[in-house]
């Protein structure tokens, strides 16, 4: 059986940033932000595998990928105010970035499929 990278990944995110966001000391309106919106690339991802229909799948992936930018948008503020630091964040990002590229190119494949 393939391995589902998209869903690997997503789990490491919502895994990381949960144990990043119980050891920093940060305003906690930012960690919830970055909380849910990680979680939330991992939930959507969790659900697209099960969707009802190629159309349920495409929105699922289109939701993941917003919420996967808004995480980097949290993890670039919180580098900004010193919140993590260099290596810290780009491993993050990295991470995030990995993430986009594999939806991007589901989304496009889906909406191919589609027509």
């Amino acid at each position: 059986m393939a391995k589902n990278y998209l869903l690997i990944y997503s789990e490491q995110l919502a895994t990381e940033i949960e144990l990043l966001c119980q050891n920093i000391k940060v305003p906690s309106n930012t960690l919830f932000q970055i909380r849910k919106s990680s979680s939330s690339v991992y939930a959507n991802i969790r659900e697209a595998n099960y969707g009802q229909s190629k159309a349920d799948m495409l929105s699922k992936f289109e939701i993941a990928l917003k919420e996967c930018s808004e995480t980097e948008g949290w993890l670039q503020l919180l580098f900004n105010t010193n919140g993590i630091d260099e290596d810290t964040y780009k491993n993050h990002r990295n991470l995030c970035g990995r993430i986009r590229r594999i939806l991007i190119a589901s989304c496009k494949t889906l909406k191919e499929m589609r027509k």
